[in-house]
């Protein structure tokens, strides 16, 4: 599976993501949302998924497919505490079930115990894999450590030259928090340095526990103007220098939406609920966002994956992205973000309307700042115009109308 795949503005999957160490974890990154989903079973023992619940799910996964294309998305806690021989009789168990699908497989790791060994496997299978990291040293080290309290920048690092060094397609998913959202140059930059061509920026925003702060948000969590600010001089670094040459995951969700196609992320599409999660036992929740106890669909080995995607409980899921405030709904760009992820509506709304999203100040700068360049590449592309070549436009066009 190419790059350009897993980026694409104008595809909207329908799939699964795998937990097969369920929360697990060598890490114990500060701002993590899943270091407390271990209590949902205990706490205790391995939490692994066995070869026969590999085998169901995979059975069933590509039964349930409606189109001949099969993504297995390998996500954690960490993937990579599995051994090689896990993901080896994966393999075999898609040849065994395929039945004329094309299957690819992404694994999203945070690099730290990748060796050789491991890399020749994902080169040599085709594997596309996501590396966590959160920028230069001094941003990443700060969250990002292990239970002993260490940095885990510089294993990631090694991890990153040993994919390189056998060719292993790779991309980067950056957490944008409180600290590094005021860097973004550097942020980017620090990417670029690493010839990452293919990157998502996640903005951290996790509810409060502690109501006597008064915050509604965690210390570690980006603030909207900060994110506003970010993306705004994001934006602009990228669309001066590395249009066509480095694909930010937001901006190709932006295009999409303004030329009025599905995106390729969830949180920028008009409904959610087709991008599931399944933890090491079977059970399966409506989203990786919302593994919690109200939103567990049911189990694979008491009914069909099929069955729980498509359930009535499910379904109601996907329609609470569309039930927006009133601010909402009377927004000018509303079809850009359609409200954006429902995890992050946390802001009261008018009295019976629903929250707002915590980010709609830092999202609606961002839209108003890059409207003119959409609204430009959106009419190219109307007009059948190579997106390269609507790309550089753009930046004549800027110099000409000298666009803030």
């Amino acid at each position: 599976m190419s790059s350009n795949q897993t980026f694409s503005p104008f595809s909207h999957p329908l799939y699964v993501m795998l937990k097969p160490a369920g929360a697990r974890c060598n890490l114990a990154c500060r701002y993590c949302y899943y270091l407390d989903k271990a209590l949902l079973y205990g706490g205790k023992g391995q939490q692994l998924m066995s070869e026969a619940l590999l085998e169901q799910f995979t059975r069933q996964y590509i039964e349930a497919q409606t189109q001949r294309e099969v993504l297995f998305t390998w996500h954690g806690g960490e993937t990579l505490l599995r051994p090689l021989s896990f993901y080896r009789k994966a393999l075999e168990l898609q040849q065994k079930y395929a039945n004329g699908h094309l299957i690819d497989n992404c694994l999203q790791t945070n690099g730290t115990l990748l060796n050789d060994e491991w890399c020749r496997f994902l080169k040599d299978n085709h594997w596309l894999v996501g590396i966590s990291i959160d920028g230069p040293q001094c941003f990443h080290d700060t969250y990002r450590r292990d239970r002993q309290g260490h940095g885990s920048f510089d294993r990631v690092m090694h991890g990153i030259e040993l994919l390189n060094k056998h060719g292993v397609e790779w991309n980067a998913m950056a957490v944008v928090n409180r600290l590094n959202a005021d860097h973004p140059r550097e942020f980017y930059q620090f990417f670029r340095s690493m010839g990452c061509h293919f990157i998502q920026f996640t903005p951290i925003v996790e509810p409060a526990t502690d109501s006597a702060t008064g915050e509604i948000v965690t210390n570690e969590s980006v603030r909207p103007q900060q994110w506003g600010r970010f993306l705004c001089t994001l934006f602009d670094e990228w669309v001066r220098n590395d249009v066509g040459e480095y694909f930010v995951q937001l901006f190709d969700a932006t295009l999409a939406n303004w030329v009025g196609v599905e995106p390729g992320v969830c949180s920028m599409a008009h409904s959610c609920g087709n991008a599931l999660v399944m933890e090491f036992n079977g059970d399966v929740y409506s989203c990786d966002h919302f593994v919690f106890p109200q939103h567990k669909l049911g189990n694979i080995n008491e009914q069909p994956i099929a069955t729980l995607a498509y359930s009535e409980q499910q379904n109601h899921f996907r329609r609470l992205k569309s039930t927006l405030p009133r601010r909402c709904r009377e927004c000018p760009y509303e079809f850009a973000c359609h409200g954006e992820c429902p995890k992050n509506r946390l802001i009261a709304s008018a009295e019976g309307e629903p929250p707002l999203n915590y980010l709609c100040e830092g999202y609606r700068m961002y839209f108003e700042h890059v409207a003119p360049y959409m609204d430009f590449m959106a009419q190219e592309l109307r007009e059948d115009r190579a997106p390269a070549n609507v790309m550089e436009m753009v930046r004549r066009e800027k110099r000409k109308a000298n666009f803030k």
